[in-house]
């Protein structure tokens, strides 16, 4: 693979120009795409073959008034005032009215013709109900409601926003990943002490960003696309992007600064980098693709459209990058490249490191071990579930809403249960649905059962079932439970079927459906990365020793996440506004993204330490060699990954908040603690026996040639065939990349 990189680095330096402009084009037309031709992104998490899904589905379908966007307006008067005074009666009957001019708006249900107010008058609510689904309800339409309801708030009623639809009125999106570029390019300017290389990789990351993000919007036209994903691919697009330039640009500058000629360190760097780039962008891809295994599409969707955007960063960094450095030539020269060769006491930080590390390897060990399993300790007690309004900012409408909704109604009122109730032969069940609303209105922890609803056929009921306790309450799941049971006995006695549906219900089946695939997807997880890495160092306990460390990175990652989300601990300082449930679908895709960057760290460390090792012989020497050349980059690649992911943190958005803490945490646990601390520590014990490889599997393993050992044989041949060859200076001690 390297020799073709290496021609193509070639090509590329040539081409400068040419490569330039098609990227250009690419971007250009890709936004053309995503914002004139963009599909719909919806918040939804369908999950098909569930009781859940089905029930909601065969609802659509029989209730068809029901499936429009809708938008459930709050009211709440001060103490000592009521919703039901004559002079706030008129202001909500006026604002309401306003409402209805919307031709979009199919109905508005009054609060006093619904008695929906609370038992003390002062809380109250109306829902806004829509022609269009929730995701394509207007901007126009939008507009109008927040006009409108400026009439009870100005009234000094207040009125919050939440339902189906949503209506944008929290601020700081977008401001988030401000906050990760603006740190990561101080990380770059450091690295390469000059904020005009700084910008290059930022620039790339974005142009890849750009493209990568455009297209999935306009793949949203053909299939179901979840907001999450536009959001992880935002995120994973960010921080590899950046990175994989980072490695390509810190090899080239290195060369150049030992006397290489440009072009040409700019195809080796592109050969040898580039080779590491594209191992550990394939290693992404597949890591998030091996999602599709759940068989949930939405999942399957979000793995896809990160992948694919993880592909663009790894197009742009084999051919932009080398385009753009052809053009600033000799400019990419460090401005200390002639200063001292390092003496004992000016080692670089990582090379001290990596001998601190050696020299007390089993304390290291053990503390870090230790540390990280009591870090995992919470993991046990996580609870997995959906993110609703109650974990949205107090600043949100939404989140206001939520709360007034409890306190006037009961906290169970914010997670009603859809009850489908149908006659498997064809008999009326408006009698047995009625019986059933009875039956469920008795039940333990059931505040209200409404009367049963039937379609036009009279075959099909609903019946809306309000819990005591609040959406994500274990009470609550219980009561989902115990009427599914009665739903199976109820189907062998008489010829009705009741099913559960709404979002705890479905909260529920996605968790069950998750737990019982996540096993096979972490099999794979764990089998893939032994085999990658065993084709890659042609050794057995290097793999095995990067499965457990990335093994107990996951662990001590997720056990993070539940201390500060589920417990609430240091929740203020990040800006959590409540502790909750962990978002269901987070630790699988923790597992398939941290996979993806642990390996990647892991073969830029380790395969350095075999290069020094393969050199001298010297097992315990080659640690401190290899963590002294490759530690400074590799720590500014985890930098910035860290700073790009625990950017999302300040997002208002609960999910985005816990994905992009969850993969801050767990590449600062694997780069720092595992792969630059607890590595070399265990390379250092293990030694020599570290690279024994059976002779039988040596033989019968492909040689897949990551570290360009191809490429510097080709150019060592070409100097001996011709000796007047411009001299090309080949790092003695390098057949790869070594950030």
């Amino acid at each position: 693979m390297s020799k073709y990189l290496y021609r193509l680095g070639h090509w590329s330096a040539r081409r400068a120009r040419f490569i330039i402009g098609l990227w250009a084009v690419l971007l250009i037309a890709a936004i053309c795409l995503g914002t004139m031709a963009a599909g719909p992104v919806s918040n939804n998490f369908f999950i098909p073959g569930t009781d859940s899904q089905r029930a909601l589905d065969l609802l659509n379908e029989q209730f068809p008034q029901a499936n429009g966007g809708s938008v459930r307006l709050v009211f709440s008067v001060p103490e000592g005032t009521k919703l039901s005074d004559e002079s706030t009666q008129q202001t909500v009957n006026k604002m309401l009215e306003e409402v209805r001019k919307d031709k979009a708006v199919t109905a508005v249900m009054n609060p006093y013709d619904t008695d929906a107010i609370s038992a003390d008058k002062r809380i109250g609510y109306a829902d806004v109900s829509y022609q269009a689904i929730a995701e394509n309800v207007s901007e126009a339409s939008k507009t109008h409601l927040i006009d409108s309801i400026a009439l009870t708030r100005d009234a000094g009623i207040q009125t919050e926003l939440g339902g189906s639809v949503d209506m944008n009125e929290e601020s700081g999106g977008g401001f988030s990943e401000v906050i990760g570029v603006v740190f990561a390019f101080v990380v770059l300017a450091v690295t390469f002490a000059s904020f005009r290389m700084a910008f290059l990789p930022i620039l790339s990351a974005i142009i890849g960003v750009g493209i990568g993000v455009m297209c999935v919007y306009y793949g949203a036209n053909f299939f179901d696309m979840n907001s999450t994903g536009t959001i992880l691919a935002l995120m994973l697009g960010l921080a590899v992007g950046i990175d994989y330039s980072l490695f390509i640009i810190s090899r080239h500058r290195k060369q150049v600064d030992g006397g290489m000629e440009i072009k040409e360190s700019i195809a080796l760097a592109t050969a040898t980098a580039g080779s590491a780039v594209i191992f550990a962008g394939l290693t992404v891809i597949i890591a998030l693709a091996s999602l599709a295994v759940l068989g949930i599409p939405f999942l399957s969707v979000m793995g896809l459209s990160a992948s694919f955007t993880v592909l663009i960063s790894v197009l742009i960094a084999i051919t932009l990058i080398p385009a753009i450095l052809s053009l600033i030539g000799s400019r990419i020269r460090s401005k200390v490249r002639r200063r001292k060769p390092h003496t004992r006491r000016s080692k670089p930080f990582a090379y001290r490191w990596g001998q601190f590390a050696a020299r007390f390897p089993i304390p290291i060990l053990i503390v870090g071990i230790l540390g990280l399993s009591a870090l995992a300790l919470p993991a046990l007690n996580m609870r997995l579930g959906l993110p609703d309004d109650s974990m949205h900012s107090t600043e949100s409408s939404s989140r206001r809403g939520y709360d007034l909704l409890s306190e006037g109604f009961g906290p169970g009122f914010n997670g009603p249960l859809a009850i489908a109730i149908r006659s498997t032969d064809g008999a009326q069940v408006q009698e047995a649905a009625a019986k059933i609303a009875s039956d469920l209105g008795k039940m333990q922890n059931v505040a209200a059962a409404s009367p049963p609803m039937v379609n036009e056929a009279g075959n099909i009921a609903i019946v809306s079932v309000t819990p005591m306790t609040g959406p994500n309450d274990d009470l609550t799941h219980d009561l989902v439970k115990s009427i599914g049971e009665r739903g199976n006995q109820l189907a062998k006695d008489s010829p009705v079927q009741l099913m559960v549906t709404g979002v705890t219900a479905l909260n529920i089946d996605l968790s069950d459906r998750l737990s019982t695939a996540f096993p096979l997807f972490g099999s794979i997880i764990i089998v893939l990365a032994f085999i990658l890495l065993l084709l890659v160092f042609r050794s057995l306990l290097v793999p095995i020793k990067a499965v457990l460390g990335f093994m107990l990175s996951l662990l001590a990652s997720l056990g993070a996440v539940v201390s500060v989300f589920q417990y609430g601990h240091f929740a203020g300082l990040l800006g959590i506004p409540a502790a909750g449930p962990i978002v269901n679908f987070l630790p699988v895709l923790l597992t398939g993204i941290l996979f993806g960057l642990a390996m990647d760290y892991e073969v830029f460390l380790v395969s350095r330490m075999r290069e020094d090792f393969t050199h001298t012989g010297e097992a315990r020497q080659a640690v401190k060699d290899g963590l002294g050349h490759s530690g400074r980059v590799v720590t500014a690649a985890g930098l910035i990954m860290v700073f790009v992911f625990g950017s999302f943190v300040f997002s208002p958005d609960p999910t985005s908040k816990a994905m992009g803490l969850s993969l801050m945490l767990g590449v600062l646990i694997d780069a720092f603690v595992v792969r630059m601390t607890l590595v070399p520590a265990i390379m250092t014990l293990l030694g020599k026996s570290a690279w024994y490889l059976p002779k039988w599997l040596n033989r019968i393993l492909p040689n897949v040639d990551i570290e360009g050992e191809s490429v510097m044989n080709e150019i060592a041949s070409r100097k001996q065939a011709d000796p007047k060859q411009k001299k090309i200076s080949i790092p003695q001690t390098s057949k790869r990349l070594h950030p």
